[in-house]
């Protein structure tokens, strides 16, 4: 059967793709891609589809569609794919982030003991704070704006002390005096047996 989509490649283009097969470090598709168009070229090996396919690991329906890739989209698409057109923007900027704190901070509605992060989610639709916001997003910013707050505190946070022990004497077995062990003092984080 006649191929629809001939690969017709220049010496250039060859170079370029001997070259992507012989460097380290180059992604595993790209080197497949570089693989599936020398052996496809029609002033090559020429290659069938099914050999070529099992050669590179892949379907034939792959093959196809690299060899209609090149005719249609041109050599650098087919060989480093489509750039990616979804660019996400910032669902949170700082004004809806303050406003949204703000939320949080006040009292929930009626009905409800507490905010859930849902709540917040559908509160902030409703008052057309944003268009539209996942509760996992304002986990996130909450989360980050906790972190940033707990930072900026004069002093940090100072290492808590262990509660005292309810049994008044209680010793570190190491540090407890004994026929061996005399006048060893108690550890640090433990009462003296002498004070209460």
């Amino acid at each position: 059967m006649p191929k629809k989509s001939l690969v017709c490649l220049t010496d250039e283009e060859r170079d370029t793709l001997n070259q992507i097969l012989k460097k380290r470090g180059v992604a595993a598709q790209r080197v497949r891609r570089a693989l599936m168009l020398l052996k496809a070229d029609v002033d090559g090996p020429s290659w069938a589809d099914a050999k070529i396919a099992e050669a590179c690991g892949c379907r034939t329906q792959t093959v196809e569609n690299i060899r209609e890739s090149l005719v249609t989209a041109g050599f650098e698409t087919t060989l480093n794919g489509k750039p990616k057109s979804r660019v996400r923007s910032k669902v949170l900027d700082g004004e809806r982030e303050a406003k949204i704190i703000a939320l949080r901070l006040g009292h929930p509605p009626q009905g409800w003991a507490n905010w859930t992060l849902r709540l917040l989610a559908d509160q902030a639709v409703t008052l057309e704070i944003v268009e539209s916001v996942s509760h996992e997003t304002l986990r996130r910013m909450l989360k980050k704006t906790s972190l940033r707050s707990e930072r900026s505190r004069i002093g940090g946070s100072l290492p808590r002390l262990m509660p005292s022990s309810p049994r008044a004497g209680r010793q570190c077995w190491m540090s407890t005096p004994g026929p061996t062990m005399s006048g060893i003092p108690s550890c640090a984080w433990m009462n003296n047996r002498g004070s209460s």
